[in-house]
């Protein structure tokens, strides 16, 4: 059983990202602020990997005209999403599975944040495209995740800093351990340059880092 599926794990989920993820709740008010930038005040906006809840929050907080349809494989990480939203949840549209289950739209803008580090290699393109496909011409989509350079020697010391991070973060060392190891052995983590393609081929434009935290980096195109 995946973590995102054992309810005991679940229910400690919002305390994981703050620790691992540097500067975690400022990549969020970013990624915000770049949706904002060409999003209407009353934006539809759809959501990849929505199971927490934590950025359906923080976008919907700061911005009371916004809508959401969110998207996740885990039941589990949805029910959490309820909760942690609370009375916001009566702007957003829960979906259970992958990019597939997600409306048409069109949108005005998608973020896929900290999940597109689980999707297999060969599923990577097929589930950018259906992402760009669901959005208004120019919209624009913020994604963050692991990318690392594959070169084995340069990957492992960052993935130790990792770690490290995690370590003074507060998460025991045996976890921290844990996790790095866990994500070098199962995660098909990609290149920087490898994800710049496949957002390329997946007909994305205007493809910018604004986003580089040790392993992880993010991006903000348009379609």
């Amino acid at each position: 059983m995946s973590s995102f599926d054992d309810p005991q794990a679940v229910a400690r989920y919002a305390e994981g990202p703050p620790r691992l993820v540097p500067g975690f709740a400022d990549m969020q008010r970013m990624a915000l602020l770049l949706l904002a930038e060409h999003a209407p005040r009353e934006a539809r906006l759809l959501v990849l990997g929505a199971g927490g809840g934590l950025e359906l929050r923080a976008f919907a907080e700061a911005c009371p005209g916004w809508s959401f349809d969110g998207v996740d494989p885990s039941s589990e990480m949805l029910k959490l999403a309820l909760a942690i939203l609370g009375s916001l949840a009566s702007r957003v549209r829960l979906h259970h599975g992958d990019i597939a289950v997600a409306p048409e739209g069109p949108f005005d803008g998608a973020t896929c944040l900290l999940t597109l580090h689980f999707v297999p290699e060969a599923e990577r393109l097929t589930t950018l495209a259906a992402v760009r496909r669901r959005l208004k011409p120019g919209a624009p989509f913020v994604v963050v995740h692991h990318s690392v350079s594959d070169d084995v020697e340069e990957r492992a010391r960052w993935l130790s800093r990792y770690a490290a991070f995690a370590t003074a973060s507060g998460v025991p060392p045996e976890q921290a351990e844990s996790a790095r190891t866990t994500i070098a052995a199962r995660l098909p983590i990609l290149s920087p340059s490898q994800d710049e393609a496949l957002l390329r081929q997946a007909g994305f434009a205007q493809i910018e880092l604004f986003y580089a935290a040790f392993t992880f980096r993010g991006w903000v195109a348009r379609a």
